[in-house]
């Protein structure tokens, strides 16, 4: 069953080759599925504020509120953040970013140039014995707001399973793109 697909599709990709204008066709569908991920993505990015409006929880520090592989919707437009608020943020020099819950949040007297007053947070994973301190940069005791990508405000049960998958197995990644792209190009329209 599986030679019969692979042979169907072999099969189609050498008759698309020798129809230039339906290859032309099928590689223009194909940018343009990609683009319209990546104008969805900007687009959430504008509207949440957020430069990582959808993450996904790559540990078990937040359970049982969150489970590994869950993906969790952020919203970074909101300005004030509180104790008990589930954050994702970023720590400096570290590529990917924490999701916790605000433990304290302590407001300093000096002001930011905006006017707004100065907040700087404690986090802590609710499946951690201790705060998130450990965590931080060196010398840093407090998170900024700058650090917040974004509070949650939803989340999808362990459908991210799948990106966690496809970083721990980086062919799975190759092969799956490389099997969606060339069924795209195969596919017949109408």
């Amino acid at each position: 069953m599986i030679k019969e697909v692979i042979d169907k599709q072999i099969f189609e990709l050498k008759k698309l080759w020798q129809n230039k204008r339906q290859l032309t066709f099928q590689v223009l569908n194909l940018a343009m599925i990609v683009f319209s991920a990546l104008m969805i993505w900007k687009g959430l990015m504008v509207v949440t504020k957020s430069e990582s409006p959808v993450v996904v929880v790559l540990s078990g520090s937040m359970e049982p509120a969150f489970q590994r592989g869950d993906i969790l919707f952020l919203d970074n437009s909101v300005v004030n953040v509180g104790v008990g608020d589930v954050v994702v943020f970023k720590i400096k020099d570290r590529d990917i970013p924490i999701v916790h819950r605000i433990l304290k949040v302590h407001t300093k007297s000096s002001k930011q140039p905006n006017g707004e007053p100065v907040v700087e947070l404690l986090t802590k994973g609710d499946n951690n014995r201790v705060d998130d301190r450990g965590l931080y940069a060196p010398g840093q005791l407090w998170l900024e707001r700058e650090d917040i990508l974004g509070k949650a405000v939803g989340t999808l049960r362990y459908v991210g399973m799948v990106t966690i998958a496809l970083n721990d197995y980086p062919v799975l990644k190759y092969v799956l793109v490389g099997m969606m792209g060339l069924f795209v190009l195969t596919s017949k329209e109408g």
